[in-house]
């Protein structure tokens, strides 16, 4: 008691405070200064520590009363009143009744008074901060539970809109069946692609080479002139070289009537080539119907369009070509006389066959236009249905974006819930080690 921690208050402080917090009705107003002090009543003060107790430990005055007798005991009405002090009595024995002795001393009184002052504020403070945590506490919960709420129905949405309803599961299935066999399409035409462009390269270096051919027998056909003219200036009225004149020209006519027939032969299968090439075009064109990436398909048929083209701009050259030679062959026959009717007939049959293969090659040339109508149409119609899958994989996307982002959402709810919770177990932790570290100083001084 010497050694005090907290502050000793006068007797009118003490009096106004347990008037005010721990005493009620009469024995408020009729507790005075007078029973403290210059010598405190041991009456007043007894009923102010039972107050205090029954304050502290939360028992009605009725308990002291009810202590355990035998039913035989003689004249009970005279154990009424000393039944609650003896029932005090036993519960300061521990604590109390060693610090104070007696009821005697003022000074020691006032020192008790004072320490259970302090420690009634203290008790109501600590009850404020922890009705403040209850408070709080409760309110977390009830915005965990809400939040927890929100997550459940979050989590629904999301299985809503992750799960295929049955109405649409087939129609998913189709879906993904016909993508696989676009994709399976699309392999085997990009094969088939690459070997027709294997095919075209192998007909371009024919071509060329046919075309040196060409030039070759162009000029066979110049340093022919050459020599007739020569062989004209040079003739002589003896028939024999005439005749040995005669036999090299028919030689030499026979040798560009077989060079001609090889070429013809060459561009009879250049024809059957093109034709095939413009077949497999149109074949590809069909099976690209369904390609998802039509506009590089597209730019290659093109390309194989443009290249088609030039081959028959080359084509038509060489037709070019091979009218002039025909008309060079038609005076070379006229200046040989009436003995080449046999050439001339030959150059009709090959004219009329030229003209044949004219209007061949115009009716083939008129179904590749009706072919390209057709793959326009068609490439109109997968335009608009990748059109709509875009539309459908654009919305699909957003769904799963505003989904990640509502689980993001919740999540980050949910953990700042979970640190907030265990920051205010391990405050409250805090204040229970420290109110019990208190309490435990607090009865090493009393």
């Amino acid at each position: 008691m010497t050694e005090n921690t907290f502050p000793v208050y006068k007797v009118d402080a003490i009096v106004t405070f347990f008037r005010t917090e721990v005493l009620t009705g009469q024995e408020a107003k009729h507790f005075t200064k007078n029973d403290l002090a210059p010598s405190p009543k041991p009456d007043a003060v007894q009923r102010l520590y039972m107050r205090i107790l029954q304050l502290l430990y939360r028992f009605k005055p009725e308990c002291h009363y009810m202590v355990p007798f035998s039913e035989n005991i003689q004249h009970p009405q005279l154990h009424e009143w000393p039944t609650a002090v003896m029932s005090v009595y036993l519960r300061m024995k521990v604590t109390y009744l060693p610090v104070c002795p007696s009821f005697t001393e003022v000074k020691r009184t006032v020192t008790i008074l004072s320490g259970i002052m302090n420690y009634l504020h203290f008790r109501k403070q600590r009850l404020d901060m922890t009705m403040g945590h209850q408070e709080r506490f409760r309110e977390d919960m009830d915005k965990l539970q809400a939040y927890s709420r929100g997550t459940k129905e979050a989590q629904k949405k999301m299985d809503k809109l992750t799960t295929i309803p049955p109405e649409q599961q087939a129609e998913a299935r189709e879906l993904d069946s016909a993508l696989s066999d676009l994709q399976t399409n699309t392999m085997h035409q990009y094969q088939e692609v690459n070997a027709i462009n294997e095919n075209i390269a192998e007909w371009k270096t024919e071509m060329a080479e046919k075309s040196q051919k060409l030039t070759q027998l162009k000029v066979d056909v110049a340093t022919l002139k050459e020599n007739i003219g020569k062989l004209k200036s040079q003739i002589v009225e003896s028939p024999e070289e005439m005749k040995i004149q005669m036999e090299k020209m028919k030689e030499n006519v026979k040798n560009i009537k077989l060079a001609i027939e090889t070429a013809d032969e060459r561009l009879v299968g250049l024809q059957s080539d093109v034709q095939g090439v413009t077949q497999s075009e149109a074949d590809i064109q069909l099976i690209f119907k369904l390609l998802q990436d039509l506009q590089s398909s597209m730019n290659k048929t093109q390309q194989h369009q443009e290249e088609a083209q030039a081959l028959v701009c080359v084509y038509e050259a060489q037709q070019k070509e091979l009218k002039n030679h025909g008309v060079e062959e038609g005076q070379l026959k006229r200046s040989l006389g009436m003995k080449m009717d046999k050439e001339s007939k030959q150059h009709i049959r090959r004219q009329k066959k030229k003209e044949i293969k004219d209007q061949h090659i115009e009716d083939v040339l008129g179904q590749c236009d009706h072919v390209h109508q057709k793959r326009e149409q068609i490439a109109d119609q997968i335009q608009e249905r990748d059109r709509e899958t875009q539309h459908l994989r654009s919305q699909i996307t957003n769904l799963r974006d505003t989904c990640s982002q509502e689980t993001e959402k919740a999540q980050d709810l949910f953990d700042r819930l979970l640190a907030a919770l265990d920051h205010f177990h391990k405050r409250i932790q805090n204040h229970v080690v420290e109110g019990n570290d208190d309490i435990v100083k607090m009865t090493a001084n009393f």
